[in-house]
């Protein structure tokens, strides 16, 4: 375990690194989330006021995506490699989906209108993919990767398909959900008139199916792992996880009495639901960052390299955050029909 100056670094590594993912999955959620609730509308001038809530801002969501990576990269260089080897495939297919819906979210502005629908299902293909495979790979990495070398972290297994499970695949559609339910809030935020009712109408179903997958998630996983069933059945730990399903009860209730009416609570309950959802599996694999046996303190770097590349995190995460909260401060307030970004 390193330890500098009485600090911790491989846990304060795996804060910061959870942290910049859980921002990911928030602020990337629901403009993939857009994207996934586009073929439930088809007039082009709706298309228009969805793609332009979050054309501001989109690009800049996925910064911490990159934080999140170069600093597994730096501090986990064990859990990258196993990650990245294992994970290969799902990763690129992922990537494949955010190129294509990042260049249709330009390209569509500039597109002449006959050509608008190409670029249109390029934003959705590319939402869709993304999404469902950031939830496979999830789904992967929970269930384990038994097959790395401990010491480079590489995976040593032949089976190229081993991510391919009814678990993974599960957790990919369970997150295509989680993601049109982001999206829809935000639009009940940002948008007014038919638009927003229609957004209200929809959203109700979304809560209660995630709300499905959480609970079946909440099955599957201590019914197909001994070590996480131990992990939240076992006393005292019963009484200390409790509160977090009590709260995705509560929260989900708020969430469907307020979609009626209110316009930035709904968006706020589902980043709450979210969170509990990713403090949940969070709990359940603690503190293996490579599952099922690899913990962040074998998974780590030198100390001095942690060290080091502290410093330069610690004075960019500031940047990030105050850049991150100014955008979304100018571009606040409602979106409306013919308004424009580009």
């Amino acid at each position: 375990m390193g330890l500098a100056m009485g600090i911790d670094l491989p846990l304060l590594w795996a804060v910061i690194i959870l942290f910049g993912v859980m921002m990911y999955v928030i602020m990337d959620g629901f403009d993939l989330g857009i994207g996934i609730l586009y073929p439930f509308f088809k007039k082009k001038e709706d298309r228009d006021v969805m793609m332009n809530t979050v054309a501001p801002v989109w690009d800049g969501n996925e910064t911490w995506l990159v934080l999140g990576g170069a600093g597994l990269m730096a501090a986990f260089p064990i859990a990258y490699a196993a990650v990245l080897s294992a994970f290969y495939l799902p990763l690129v297919f992922m990537l494949v989906g955010l190129i294509f819906r990042g260049v249709a979210f330009e390209f569509r502005f500039k597109a002449t209108e006959h050509q608008q629908h190409f670029w249109d299902k390029a934003f959705i293909g590319g939402s869709i993919a993304a999404t469902f495979f950031q939830g496979v790979t999830l789904g992967a990495f929970i269930h384990g990767i038994d097959a790395i070398d401990i010491h480079t972290g590489a995976y040593i297994g032949n089976d190229i398909l081993h991510w391919l499970t009814p678990f993974s695949v599960f957790t990919g559609l369970g997150l295509v959900v989680a993601y049109a339910l982001l999206g829809s809030t935000w639009l009940i935020m940002k948008t007014d008139g038919e638009l927003q009712q229609r957004m209200r109408i929809l959203t109700r179903p979304l809560a209660w199916i995630l709300l499905a997958v959480i609970a079946v998630i909440s099955l599957w996983t201590p019914l197909a792992h001994e070590a996480i069933a131990h992990r939240w059945f076992s006393l005292p730990n019963l009484f200390y996880f409790l509160p977090v399903p009590l709260l995705v009860a509560l929260t989900m209730y708020h969430l469907l009495r307020t979609t009626k009416y209110a316009h930035a609570a709904p968006f706020l309950l589902t980043l709450a639901l979210i969170f509990l959802g990713y403090s949940g599996l969070g709990i359940s694999v603690w503190p293996n960052i490579v599952p099922p046996h690899i913990t962040i303190w074998q998974a780590s770097s030198p100390s001095q390299s942690q060290g080091f590349a502290l410093i330069g995190v610690l004075l960019i995460l500031p940047v990030i955050l105050l850049y991150t909260a100014w955008s979304y401060y100018v571009f606040r307030g409602k979106t409306r029909h013919g308004e424009e970004y580009h």
